[in-house]
């Protein structure tokens, strides 16, 4: 029995395993395009991700600034405080630099030919996508872990950081035989501190509230502190207290008496005051008891529960637009302007906007809290299918129908609009151009290098049938493919030219007819 070349290649089929190797019928993954595909993102991803965290840590460091000078914060107290706000700075900056990676990824390889070679040896986009699902989906539980867990913990720790560094002010402030104003309104004077902290000999004057102060003085006291309440207690054994209104003096005697001190120091880190508690610093289930304490059809309850599906739904917004970035880093080419990065930031900046729109409208309950909280997720979902789709097809992101019918509105509403209101400014800019290329023709014919032809290399648009010169801001356009020897020869072809090329045709129409001696 002779030998078979069609069942001997359907061995060695290439993407097949080998017999004894596995089942014949599934695929040996293709490890080595993925994980050419994963360095070449995860490269532009932590360059991104560094220069958009220097960014921020910029913008975060300003206000920052007047809390470590008003607190006097050492260098290991602010490196305590910067860990506790990291997280919160990386749950919109780690979606920015995987969307950014991907797209500087696939655009280098767009512009250096390799999609195209891939595509050549049979490699369509799908096999291309898991390694950046997989990238993907590991920062988004990255990002869902600093969401859900480290977030709420670090303004926790902040909390409680600038609670402690507030009262070892006053503890610093407090000397022996020394008035002490640290406590804001409270001016207090001891004649002795012992080494269990204990104050004897206690002069306190409380203006809080008050035109003539509230003298108390003691022979002992402490201090004491809550830092649940943010409170600083301060008591006082065995003295009087004198309360002097006009001509009325009262003196009242004390075996123990109490001033609580809520403690108000400079913690307002870029408007917002992060001692405060609130839904940030809650856990997921400290959420859900509290909406469920104050109803989930209250205000408040839908606060919280809003603030419950923030942390679940961002992370997921993060992987959908990691993946809308490979249909968009393909959008450049040879002789093409890489827009990827311009899209990106526009499709970044939409998803938050809605994002936030339809947050405001769950909480003011003019959309349930499930609808609302994940409509943008679903929405860029359906959007990052139809965009890879297309351009798997090879197709343009936008359907011809729907550019088609952008034009149309543009031609019978803003056009009319922009010839009434702007045509005097762009006659008179037209004018200028005239007068500065009356300048500018004569210099550029007379730097021509001898033996030069004197003819120019003219580019053209054959979907306007308009032609652009050297020096016009049109003349390296991507549809620009055509190119003329001359003026005369594209117009005999039938094509104009634009606007601003328009006045250096005339003007270099007028040097040639103009005699020389003239």
């Amino acid at each position: 029995m002779g030998n078979n070349p069609a069942a001997s290649a359907e061995q060695h089929r290439p993407g097949q395993r080998p017999e004894g190797d596995g089942p014949r019928w599934l695929p040996r993954p293709p490890l080595l395009l993925w994980s050419y595909v994963a360095t070449e993102m995860l490269a532009p991803f932590f360059a991104s991700f560094i220069i958009l965290y220097c960014v921020f840590f910029l913008i975060r460091l300003i206000p920052l600034l007047e809390v470590v000078l008003a607190l006097q914060i050492g260098l290991a107290d602010f490196i305590r405080l910067f860990s506790y706000i990291f997280p919160h700075m990386l749950l919109y900056v780690i979606p920015m630099a995987c969307m950014a990676g991907v797209i500087i990824g696939f655009t280098r390889m767009t512009n250096d030919g390799e999609i195209l070679a891939l595509k050549a040896s049979g490699i369509s986009l799908r096999r291309m996508l898991p390694p950046i699902m997989l990238i993907a989906a590991a920062i988004s539980l990255l990002t869902g872990y600093f969401s859900i867990r480290l977030i709420p913990a670090g303004e926790l720790g902040v909390k409680q950081l600038m609670f402690t560094l507030a009262k070892e002010k006053i503890d610093k402030g407090l000397k022996a035989k020394e008035f002490t104003e640290a406590l804001g309104d409270l001016v207090v004077y001891v004649e002795e501190i012992d080494d269990r902290k204990e104050w004897h000999g206690v002069y306190v004057s409380d203006m809080r509230g008050r035109v003539q102060p509230l003298i108390t003085m003691a022979k002992a006291g402490r201090m004491s502190a809550d830092m649940e309440n943010m409170m600083v207690t301060v008591v006082l054994d065995d003295g009087t207290l004198h309360n002097a209104e006009g001509r009325d003096n009262q003196v009242i005697h004390f075996k123990q008496y109490q001033l609580q001190i809520p403690l108000r120091p400079p913690t307002r880190v870029g408007g917002e005051d992060v001692t405060t508690q609130n839904r940030n610093t809650m856990s997921q289930q400290q959420l859900l008891a509290a909406a469920d304490r104050h109803g989930p059809r209250t205000k408040v309850g839908r606060m919280y529960l809003s603030e419950y599906h923030h942390r679940l739904s961002l992370p997921v917004g993060c992987f959908l637009l990691s993946l809308l970035g490979l249909p968009l880093g393909l959008q450049a080419g040879p002789g093409r302007r890489a827009v990827g990065i311009p899209l990106g930031l526009g499709f970044f900046i939409f998803y938050y906007i809605t994002f936030t729109i339809s947050r405001v409208m769950s909480e003011a309950g003019t959309l349930s809290m499930v609808v609302g909280m994940w409509l943008p997720n679903v929405f860029f979902l359906a959007l990052t299918v139809f965009i890879f789709h297309r351009v798997e097809q090879e197709r343009p992101l936008v359907p011809e129908r729907l550019q088609l019918l952008i034009i149309g509105l543009f031609d019978r509403t803003l056009r009319p609009l922009w010839e009434r209101t702007l045509r005097p400014v762009r006659d008179r800019a037209l004018a200028r151009l005239r007068e500065a290329a009356a300048r500018w023709w004569p210099v550029r014919r007379r730097a021509e290098a001898p033996g030069r032809s004197p003819h120019l290399r003219i580019h053209a648009d054959s979907a306007s049938g308009l032609f652009h010169l050297p020096g016009c801001e049109q003349y390296d356009c991507p549809q620009c493919r055509i190119e003329f020897k001359d003026v005369q020869i594209a117009r005999e072809a039938g094509f104009k030219p634009c606007p601003f090329c328009r006045t250096l045709v005339e003007e270099q129409e007028r040097q040639e007819s103009t005699p020389p001696d003239a």
